[in-house]
């Protein structure tokens, strides 16, 4: 007969296992980040056009294109073409999707590793100072931002947002979608890193 009396925990281990992890399935942080980041994914730039605060007033800011680094990326239907991002609540992008319905999406190749670090940093300067040197495009039906020699190109409008936790997850109908013929493979994110395929 198997004892496994040795190596199962007491109660009041996995009670105490529970209240410092700060989840009661027992899962701590740190155990949950490294498992995740045993999965490689791929790295998107998602961009959209603020509005301007006062259309009516001349002297008002302008529109201002915003962009941010995401890696919770994923393909939702076929029928009817859906894509699925996840946000950080109350982030910059997921406020600004909360209001603006329209968004684009950058599938970056391996070659683009600065823009998503660029895109990605924290306590960052002004977006604007992040285009200004990029060689970019503009989306035929969103006007948002689309980053030259990505793999792929697609344009979106939200159809659902769902809480998740501390995130936001943005569902889009895909309204364009281009493959340039770019060269090199995808950038990929993987132990908390950037990587190449290969």
């Amino acid at each position: 007969m198997l004892n496994t009396s040795a190596s199962a925990p007491s109660p009041a281990a996995s009670s105490a296992a529970r209240a410092a992890s700060g989840h009661p399935e027992g899962v701590s942080d740190d155990e949950f980040r490294a498992a995740m980041s045993r999965l490689a994914a791929g790295v998107v730039l998602v961009t959209a056009q603020e509005p301007p605060l006062d259309p009516d007033d001349p002297h008002a800011p302008g529109t201002e294109d915003v962009g941010m680094t995401a890696t919770a990326f994923l393909s939702v239907s076929l029928d009817p073409p859906l894509v699925m991002v996840s946000l950080r609540t109350g982030g910059r992008m997921d406020e600004l999707l909360e209001e603006q319905p329209l968004w684009a999406v950058s599938v970056l190749a391996d070659h683009q590793r600065q823009i998503a670090g660029r895109f990605s940093m924290k306590g960052r300067i002004s977006d604007r100072l992040l285009f200004a040197d990029l060689d970019l495009t503009r989306g035929e039906a969103t006007g948002a931002p689309l980053v030259s020699g990505a793999l792929a190109m697609l344009e979106c409008r939200t159809e659902q947002r769902v809480l998740a936790g501390d995130h936001t997850l943005v569902i889009g109908r895909v309204l364009t979608a281009h493959v340039p013929s770019a060269e090199g493979g995808p950038l990929l994110y993987f132990r908390g890193r950037y990587r190449h395929l290969g």
